[in-house]
């Protein structure tokens, strides 16, 4: 079929960014495209066929070396030369800005007549056609001039890795200071603890001291209204203990050895509920306390009070004797409670305040 395009005489030589191409040998002649060569072509392209087989056409090609360029650059550029391409401008009329574009500005001419004047406006523009190596850096990192990426990134994780640091630091010591208050405060209830627990026992002893100062004073005060049957004698026998001597089998009073005629007195006031013999225990004298409890004196050698008779404290009832089943002179004192149940004498004697 004819067509009234012009023949492209010359053959179209393979476009290499970086020198020759592999595996090619044949050396091909420049081909500078011009406005009458390179025309908008209706309908189909009409390509020619190189040697080889491969078939190219000029606006394929423009876009073919953009897109290589955009494509390939970032793995191979930065081991290869730049190499500067013009286009026709039928050609850049139809392309976006090419310094807009990362890595491809680069390789755009700067002494085109719309190249920017003023200093800032080339420094935009040299941001705006860094190469593809400054991919990923921030405005500001650019502008402080930084032209590696990879430098950069290993920058912002060496600031996040230092920043992780501190904050793990901060976070320890906010832990440090946590246990210190922690243990401050389980220091100070421990003293506070400590400190009312001395303060209790204190407190304690000195109840317990001031319990026994008034019982003291109270036994005092009682002693002086209650007194010793005898003022000389001797302990001789004391209750519970076992003999044959005993019709019982063990004593059952508290025993003052003293001389035959020796004062008896009334221990403490009361009302004589018997005076008199009674068998074993010899002349015995008994006296009912106000609180129903009963004192005996046996053995006497001499009585000296009669039945309902009011005694008081210091009152001589008799004297010592050594009448019914005795083996000397003495005084075998016994108490009986209200009930009439014998107890020990000297218990009794010793929570008045008397100690024989």
């Amino acid at each position: 079929m004819a067509s009234n395009e012009p023949a492209l005489d010359t053959p179209m030589p393979p476009v290499s960014l970086y020198g020759d191409v592999p595996g090619e040998t044949e050396s091909w002649e420049e081909w500078d495209p011009t406005e009458e060569s390179v025309r908008p072509v209706r309908g189909r392209h009409r390509v020619a066929k190189q040697r080889g087989g491969l078939a190219r056409s000029s606006t394929v090609l423009g876009v073919g070396v953009i897109a290589a360029v955009g494509a390939g650059g970032m793995a191979t550029a930065q081991t290869k030369p730049l190499v500067s391409i013009s286009l026709p401008d039928s050609i850049s009329e139809n392309l976006p800005d090419l310094g807009s574009l990362p890595g491809v500005g680069e390789l755009v001419s700067h002494d085109s007549p719309d190249a920017p004047k003023t200093a800032a406006a080339r420094a935009d523009q040299k941001i705006a056609a860094s190469p593809l190596t400054m991919t990923g850096l921030s405005t500001s990192e650019a502008e402080q001039g930084v032209t590696d990426a990879g430098e950069a990134l290993r920058a912002r994780i060496l600031e996040q890795a230092e920043q992780q640091k501190a904050g793990a630091i901060a976070e320890a010591k906010a832990a440090a200071q946590k246990a210190a208050a922690e243990k401050a405060a389980a220091e100070a209830k421990a003293k506070q603890d400590a400190a009312a627990a001395k303060a209790a026992a204190e407190k304690k002893a000195a109840e317990e001291a001031a319990a026994k100062k008034a019982e003291e004073e109270r036994l005092a005060k009682l002693a002086a209204s209650y007194s010793l049957p005898v003022g000389s004698y001797t302990i001789t026998s004391t209750f519970g203990e076992a003999g044959s001597m005993w019709s019982s089998g063990h004593h059952t009073g508290l025993d003052f050895a003293a001389p035959t005629g020796t004062p008896l007195k009334a221990i403490h006031s009361g009302t004589i509920k018997s005076a008199g013999w009674a068998g074993a225990y010899g002349y015995r004298t008994v006296i009912t306390l106000d609180d129903g409890s009963e004192l005996w004196y046996c053995h006497q050698s001499s009585l000296a009070v009669s039945v309902g008779q009011k005694v008081s404290t210091g009152d001589v009832i008799g004297r010592v004797g050594a009448t019914g089943n005795v083996t000397g002179p003495h005084l075998h004192l016994e108490v009986h409670t209200p009930s009439g149940t014998g107890i020990d004498p000297m218990t009794w004697l010793q929570s008045k305040g008397l100690n024989p």
